[in-house]
């Protein structure tokens, strides 16, 4: 079976999936949040070299305030407790986003486990957290330009490889199969430039509903498919 390298997730469903349980919303961000343990290590299993997880949108400031204040306190719950896991699992955290829009609690637990993992080689888990592909580009455009007036860079030279070098995750491998739960079937400026030439598989289960089979159901998927990159079958 082909595997792919890098695996991107859109974790959509949790506040409907509440919903349709009888609960608030907030129950289905926590139940969510416990999903990521054993997707990250059944890919793992699977010898995935990067998980990318969308865990927060520069969009979803505009939820209701509660909810907006439950997921940044989750976050900073979930992220301390994956210490433990994520040393015994030998996977290496890593984060892609503006976190200094986040409370001082979040950042300093995101930068602490980032620096406790930063050797750990069986897998790297990027969580996209106050994250938006617009963002990150324009953040990329600025700091070219701003390269460009120090002279430490030659317009003439810039390429696809050197722009890259600017996004969030440069050094990491473009993503080869993007998923997305919920039912919706669109991107939500997720990761623009890096999906340009992702396999896409939209799923009709809520996340937190997916489980390990779902993600081998996923790869079987994607092994079948034909990449071809804009060109044509040998």
């Amino acid at each position: 079976m082909n595997i792919p390298k890098h695996i991107a997730i859109i974790m959509d469903g949790n506040g409907r999936w509440a919903n349709l349980q009888g609960k608030k919303r907030i129950y289905g961000h926590f139940i969510g949040s416990t999903i990521i343990d054993k997707i990250a290590k059944k890919a793992k299993e699977l010898k995935i070299e990067y998980l990318t997880l969308y865990t927060f949108s520069t969009e979803n400031w505009k939820r209701p305030q509660n909810e907006v204040n439950f997921l940044m306190k989750l976050l900073g719950i979930q992220i301390r407790k994956k210490s433990d896991f994520m040393m015994k699992e030998n996977i290496k955290f890593n984060c892609i986003g503006d976190i200094t829009k986040l409370p001082q609690k979040q950042q300093e637990a995101i930068l602490n486990l980032q620096e406790k993992t930063k050797n750990n080689s069986d897998l790297t888990i990027n969580f996209a957290i106050n994250y938006g592909s617009y963002m990150e580009i324009i953040r990329a455009c600025k700091n070219i330009c701003m390269d460009f007036s120090l002279n430490k860079l030659n317009c003439d030279n810039i390429d696809e490889n050197i722009f890259e070098q600017y996004l969030y995750t440069k050094d990491i491998p473009d993503v080869d199969l993007l998923i997305r739960t919920g039912g919706e079937k669109r991107i939500s400026n997720f990761l623009l430039w890096q999906i340009a030439y992702a396999e896409i598989i939209f799923l009709d289960k809520y996340w937190p509903e997916f489980n390990e089979d779902d993600l081998e159901y996923c790869i079987k998927e994607f092994s079948e498919r034909k990449r071809r990159f804009g060109g044509l079958d040998d």
